[in-house]
């Protein structure tokens, strides 16, 4: 008797960013070629300065990270992800529960900064993080850098002696 044993997906943290949403599409080109399922993750929690029992606050952390989630999802496929694609808004830290998803995934991928990154910066805290505390294999994707536009055309040096 044989034991069929699901493949563990690959897990993608996602905040919307424009690293995320690079991270997510090169995750999806790796689980395609690997046919493994693809899990996007987006997290959430209350500011430390709001009442999450003020009748009068209408905004919510958790639609907040949903319609990211979708704007990610949209943004990465075009509106159409691949085959065997999960996604789930869990209330915590990103960096926590990207660890804790970890332990059933067969490889994190992460962006290298979110929306909070300061510029420079080429890992951000929850890449960071997770690349030190991950329990399994993790993908760190940049953003591509634009390069840069100039109107005057390369220098030629000089040989040696001719200067």
């Amino acid at each position: 008797m044989t034991d069929i044993v699901e493949p563990l997906p690959i897990v993608v943290g996602v905040d919307g960013s424009a690293a995320s949403v690079e991270a997510l599409s090169y995750a999806a080109r790796i689980a395609a070629a690997l046919d493994v399922p693809l899990a996007a993750v987006t997290t959430w929690t209350y500011p430390v300065m709001l009442d999450p029992f003020d009748p009068g606050t209408e905004w919510s952390p958790k639609m907040d990270a949903q319609r990211c989630l979708l704007d990610t999802v949209r943004a990465a496929f075009q509106g159409s992800p691949p085959e065997h694609f999960s996604q789930s808004v869990v209330p915590g830290r990103a960096a926590e529960v990207l660890i804790e998803q970890s332990d059933r995934a067969s490889m994190l991928v992460v962006g290298s900064r979110g929306h909070r990154g300061f510029a420079g910066l080429l890992l951000g805290s929850v890449s960071a993080a997770c690349a030190a505390h991950a329990r399994c294999p993790v993908l760190v994707v940049h953003t591509p850098m634009p390069h840069p536009v100039t109107s005057e055309a390369p220098r030629a040096s000089a040989p040696p002696g001719k200067r």
